[in-house]
């Protein structure tokens, strides 16, 4: 019988404190524990990470739908406005063009839509170029609202970041991008 290479062998996530380091052990390191326990040759590295990552985005999540909720709109809303914003003057876009930036259908955005146009923060119009078109078009409240909005947002994302130096960020950042980019 031949003994594993070290890149077989099953590793135990480890969480080595450091300087501004995290907590020794989260609630995922219990899950990992519990895995280790019964079943001490799976590698729970992959665990690790992602149940991180699954955590932190619904915590954030959770903290931006309450920054948003300020502003009477939830972080769906404030997609659709934000992405009329970021594309610049004249701040509009066709209902499809919104669909495929946000990845919605087109009956998911309709009702998005039309709750934001009650709520006067974008109006639809006629395509000047497509007879069968639409144009939406963020408003002066829109704008207005928006720019309020993101600053609120991006003070919850700063707030979760304070335990993190610039080095670490761009560290952080860069890893989650190359992660990103295999994923399937």
């Amino acid at each position: 019988m031949t003994e594993p290479t070290p890149a077989q062998e099953p590793t135990k996530p480890v969480t080595t404190p450091g300087a501004g380091a995290a907590p020794a052990k989260d609630p995922v390191d219990a899950i990992t524990d519990q895995w280790f326990a019964v079943r001490p040759d799976l590698d729970t590295t992959p665990m690790a990470v992602f149940g991180r990552i699954f955590r932190i985005s619904r915590a954030m999540g959770d903290g931006m739908e309450r920054a948003y909720a300020r502003y009477g709109i939830t972080r769906g809303e404030f997609d659709v406005v934000a992405t009329l914003r970021r594309s610049g003057t004249p701040y509009t876009l066709s209902p499809r063009q919104l669909s495929a930036t946000l990845m919605l259908t087109t009956g998911g955005m309709t009702g998005r839509l039309d709750k934001l146009e009650k709520a006067e923060l974008l109006c639809r119009k006629p395509d000047p170029h497509d007879r069968r078109g639409l144009q939406v078009t963020i408003t002066d409240r829109g704008l207005a609202l928006i720019d309020e909005a993101v600053e609120a947002g991006l003070a919850v994302q700063r707030e979760a970041l304070t335990g993190l130096d610039e080095a670490e960020i761009a560290a952080v950042t860069g890893l989650l991008r190359k992660v990103l980019a295999g994923a399937p």
